[in-house]
């Protein structure tokens, strides 16, 4: 496969496997890790480095009669790219670095959680977001978000966006640079969307999830021109006692920057032409 022969020695490691009902009724398994390797040959025109490379995944499992029947999986190129020094694209907010497993370390499960918990974990994060909905009518202090996010939760966003710790790093560093480009932004539903929970887990899936409007600056970078467009985003949480602790995101943002008429790879290419081949 192209991603062998990049990385000849690849492993993948995950870092939390976890299965559950969506809220349509349908069985999904999720999993997030990383594939790791030597990067020693080129990756869609990602210049190698002869180091070992990591790169971040989403992968979602739809299960029906013990076979997989849909698939929705992200891979963070724009990590790869970053660990190239090769991302073309403006900077990121946010910290830069592989984003660790669950700080409790029990992310790896063989079989279901406890049911009533997951019950519990699933409404928390429906909520939550319900109160994120209420900003384009109340603004940040509608959406209450210390009710629901831990003082010391950790956000691991995808490369592009980056980490941020705590409810104001995850204003400075991501909400507030969002929500000022696409005020508009609401969920879609998607094509396979669904929330489900296993313990203190919870996934969502959706092919897209989200629809919004550029109508202003601050969005990693990007110039406001009334594009409209769709987000695909594949998002994990672990709540602890009540309120969120941790969640990963990874979003497509070479499909983003795809919709707004800029070829990321593309411009990669024209970024690295002066770059000897290895």
């Amino acid at each position: 496969s192209p991603l062998s022969d990049t990385l000849p020695d690849l492993e993948r490691r995950d870092a939390i496997v976890m299965a559950g009902r969506s809220t349509g009724g349908e069985l999904w398994v999720g999993c997030l890790g990383y594939y790791a390797g030597k990067f020693a040959r080129p990756f869609l025109d990602i210049p190698p480095t002869g180091h070992f490379a990591t790169m971040r995944y989403h992968e979602f499992f739809r299960i029906e009669d013990g076979a997989v029947i849909e698939f929705q999986g992200l891979w963070d190129i724009p990590e790869l790219m970053h660990q190239a020094g090769a991302w073309p694209m403006a900077p990121q907010l946010g910290r830069a670095w592989y984003p660790p497993a669950p700080a409790t370390q029990d992310g790896l499960a063989v079989e279901n959680r406890d049911a009533d918990h997951a019950d519990q974990s699933l409404r928390l994060i429906t909520e939550m977001l319900e109160g994120l909905s209420r900003f384009a009518t109340g603004g940040v202090e509608a959406m209450q978000l210390g009710k629901y996010w831990h003082p010391r939760c950790s956000w691991y966003g995808p490369f592009g966006i980056g980490t941020c710790r705590g409810i104001e790093g995850f204003r400075n560093w991501h909400q507030i640079p969002f929500l000022n480009g696409m005020p508009d932004r609401q969920g879609t539903g998607g094509k396979g969307g669904g929330f489900f929970a296993d313990g203190d887990f919870v996934g969502v899936t959706g092919w897209p999830n989200m629809s919004a409007t550029i109508s202003n600056d601050g969005w990693m970078g990007i110039a406001p021109a009334g594009q409209k467009i769709t987000m695909r985003s594949l998002d994990f949480w672990r709540c602890e006692n009540g309120m969120i602790r941790e969640n990963w995101v990874l979003v497509d943002l070479l499909s983003f920057y795809a919709q707004i008429g800029v070829d990321v790879l593309g411009r990669m290419r024209e970024f690295n032409k002066a770059r000897p081949a290895r």
